[in-house]
């Protein structure tokens, strides 16, 4: 007994010890939000007041010491988001991931995004502004790093530390740049189809093939296949650490239409969900400037900012900035590829990628006048028929670091315009409202022109120069509106109209959220910061409960089921609202789903048909595809001697989708609401370690939402049980002119990026219950409730 007494009492100890380790080490690894910290280069006392949800409001004497806390904050927070993304770009994934991420490092080392950042860097004036204090915020991470606790993360993975340069900012801005781009994603899709079946089918996806009738006359009988393009790029986006950016809302409300008389500012980019969230928030005070900005990992002005004078923020324009281009090879000889004038060597960039515990892996990369060889890049495509990408990020002069500074910077709007000028890519809606009245939008983007008859919704011809861009439009082109008539500006991603009689080709969405957001502006003239809220969290589509009653209206069921009837109740008498407790959503989302499967798919086949759900033009086919009787596309070509109807189709469809819902969710049809279907989990890189999963992930939790209505909580369609939200808005902010200190954001999961801070994930219920915090100015205010880091000169 007494050996037994003394074994269980060494338990004890040992177990004691070891939960007074974890708890040691666990509140060592804490971000510091109070106290002192010694900081090199920092020319007079800074103070960072953190607010009761973890944001640092940095009060500086000059804008340089002010952005020297801002680097270190930011680390302090989001050091191993800062690392990832630091390292796409260039292809360095693989250094911490190993072989698993080989394929995303070859595809974007093969880019350019790394060499287009050094030819940019190597202009920059050192003297200027957007120069000196990036270097001041650079400085702020690398002293975090030297002197602070490394996050988790660098400790499970072996994450060497190095120091981050401006070529890192540059490399961060080239990623989320290229994330904004769809032509690689829907171009190669849409040439196999006009390949294989012809113009015809390409009409009732809103391609018009009117100019290119006599390349169908060319197209080969053994044509070569695309879909390797569109079907790698998507999985490897997919499959990224860091999200891509993907749609957006925003809409800015003038005086005239508010009940204060001032502008009311909204604006939810959306992006793919992660953990940590994509925006950090930050508060800076100085003599010169006051900010409150949202600001991606690793750079250092806000994309989406405010102060007392003026907001900003962002929407993807979806316009085409990316043109495939199929190049002819030399027979003679592989190096070299045909020209207008010639044959002319490839060439050769190489590029060595380093891989954790095994062997450097070497790329050497193709570049024709055109961009690099896609070939080289990306698996399942003939290297005997080589595809170049023409990118206008890579081809224009980079000014990002000076177009965002200028943006959050701005004195006026004349200033800030001229910021919106020096984007050449990615193409964005910047969004704009001010205290003096002004609201306003751009499109940014260096825009171009094509010869009359060139479609670039399909791979284009390398060789001939006579696919090439013609012609690059000047700033006053890009589509723009400042202070209409009507009083607002809004943006969901939809195509401006024409300028110059020019409508500008992309990849634009359908109408369902543009047409959501303009039924609810135009009746009303009284709007505040209460009603623009419940707007942002808005949950219903007016397009929905259309396409639900075209559906219904095709049915051809001699006799219904009893769940079937039950089921087109639910339909019929639907406003179009997606709430966790409407059923309504479960069926319609189901049956969108057989019906596109049934229609598409003998055509696309399995593969095809998965990347076609992921473009913008399967949004755009729901609605539109109905509405025409005898497409091509309700025939099933694998039925030999049968000709399907839309009817046939539809119907099919829909007792699919019913059955499905029965063996999935059980007979109570009544049970089949949208909570037990439609569900988010913010994903961290390492929950893929199942062990992880709970220490780093935040939910899952069943929300309200779905594709293409305000509150855009995306998801793929799909035969399984539960449709897993990949993303939606990454921020909702509202800047109301009226009370600018209490303006309102919320953010999906937290501030912190630090899985042991209490701001981790303290705003994900608030979140999901579509609600909001203050983005606190006032001083007075901060002080009182917040804690209090002082950084003093060493």
């Amino acid at each position: 007994m007494k050996i037994i007494k003394k074994s269980l009492l060494v338990l004890v100890v040992v177990i004691l010890f070891l939960a007074i380790a974890v708890t040691s080490y666990i509140f060592y690894l804490k971000p510091k939000y109070e106290g002192e910290v010694l900081l090199k280069d920092l020319n007079k006392e800074t103070t960072v007041y953190f607010d009761d949800y973890g944001i640092p409001h940095i009060y500086a004497d000059n804008p340089k010491d002010a952005m020297l806390a801002l680097g270190y904050v930011h680390a302090q927070d989001r050091l191993w988001q800062m690392e990832l993304m630091r390292r796409i770009a260039p292809g360095k994934l693989s250094a911490i991931f190993g072989s698993v991420a080989i394929d995303n490092d070859m595809f974007f080392a093969g880019l350019g995004i790394e060499e287009a950042s050094a030819k940019a860097i190597a202009t920059l004036d050192k003297n200027s502004p957007s120069y000196q204090l990036t270097m001041a915020y650079l400085d702020g991470i690398n002293q975090y790093m030297d002197e602070e606790v490394t996050p988790i993360e660098f400790q499970l993975l072996g994450v060497k530390k190095e120091k981050f340069t401006i070529k890192d900012v540059y490399n961060i801005f080239g990623y989320m740049s290229f994330s904004f781009a769809m032509a690689q994603k829907s171009d190669p899709l849409m040439t196999d189809i006009r390949n294989k079946y012809g113009m015809e089918y390409l009409k009732d996806l809103g391609i018009d093939g009117a100019f290119n009738s006599v390349k169908i006359k060319n197209s080969k009988s053994k044509p070569e296949e695309y879909a390797a393009i569109s079907k790698s790029v998507a999985a490897l986006l997919n499959k990224s650490p860091i999200p891509p950016f993907i749609g957006s809302n925003s809409w800015v409300i003038g005086g005239k239409k508010t009940k204060s008389g001032k502008v009311l500012f909204a604006n939810d980019p959306h992006i793919g969900f992660s953990q940590p969230g994509t925006w950090y928030e930050a508060h800076i005070v100085t003599p010169e400037f006051e900010l409150y900005g949202c600001y991606l990992a690793g750079t250092p002005f806000p994309l989406l900012a405010h102060n007392r004078d003026y907001a900003y923020g962002l929407t993807m324009f979806e316009n085409d900035d990316i043109d495939l281009y199929q190049e002819e090879n030399n027979s003679a000889n592989a190096n070299q590829y045909k020209t207008p004038t010639g044959f002319a060597d490839y060439t050769i960039i190489k590029k060595t990628i380093k891989v954790k515990d095994t062997s450097d892996y070497v790329l050497n990369v193709k570049w024709s006048r055109h961009g690099p060889i896609m070939n080289d890049l990306i698996k399942g495509l003939n290297s005997k028929n080589p595809v170049a990408m023409s990118w206008i990020y890579t081809q224009q002069p980079i000014q990002i670091l000076d177009a965002v500074y200028t943006l959050s910077h701005a004195k006026n709007i004349n200033d800030f315009q001229r910021g919106v000028k020096l984007i050449a890519a990615p193409g964005l809606n910047i969004m704009y409202g001010d205290a003096k009245g002004n609201v306003a939008w751009w499109a940014t983007g260096k825009l171009y022109k094509h010869k009359e008859g060139v479609n670039s919704n399909f791979i284009l011809n390398g060789a001939s120069g006579n696919d090439d861009i013609q012609e690059f439009l000047d700033f006053s082109k890009n589509p723009s509106a400042m202070n209409p008539d009507w009083d607002y500006v809004y943006s969901a991603n939809n195509q401006p109209e024409a300028v110059d009689g020019f409508l500008y080709p992309g990849y634009y969405l359908p109408e369902d959220r543009a047409k959501r957001i303009t039924d609810l502006l135009d009746p009303k003239s009284d709007w505040d910061k209460e009603t623009v809220s419940k707007m942002l969290t808005d949950n219903t589509s007016p397009v929905s409960p259309i396409v639900a009653a075209k559906l219904i209206h095709n049915l051809a069921l001699k006799k219904l089921t009893k769940n079937e009837g039950k089921a087109l109740e639910y339909l019929k008498n639907w406003s179009g609202r997606n709430d966790v407790t409407d059923i309504a959503p479960t069926i319609y989302n189901k049956w969108i789903y057989f019906y596109l499967k049934n229609t598409f798919e003998d055509e696309l086949g399995a593969d095809g048909f998965e990347q076609f759900l992921g473009t913008h033009i399967m949004k755009q086919a729901i609605a539109k595809l109905l509405e025409n009787e005898k497409s091509l596309w309700w025939d099933n070509v694998t039925t030999k001697g049968k000709k399907e109807t839309r009817s046939e189709i539809v119907s099919q469809s829909f007792k699919e989708a019913v059955a499905s819902l029965e063996k999935q969710l059980g007979n109570t049809v009544e049970k089949w609401t949208w909570s037990t279907v439609h569900n988010v989990e913010f994903k961290h890189p390492l929950s893929k370690v199942a062990a992880l999963r709970k220490i780093f992930n935040v939910g899952p939790f069943a929300v309200s939402g779905s594709n293409e209505v305000i509150n855009n909580q995306m998801f793929h369609y799909t035969n399984d049980k539960e449709y897993t939200v990949t993303g939606g808005p990454s921020t909702r902010r509202i800047v109301d002119f009226s009370d600018v200190e209490n303006s309102w954001s919320i953010l999906p999961t937290g501030q912190s990026g630090n899985p042991f801070s209490k701001h981790y994930d303290d705003q994900a219920k608030l979140y999901n219950e579509g609600k909001f915090r203050k983005m606190k100015m006032n001083k007075e205010e901060i002080v009182k409730t917040g804690t209090k880091l002082v950084f003093k000169a060493k």
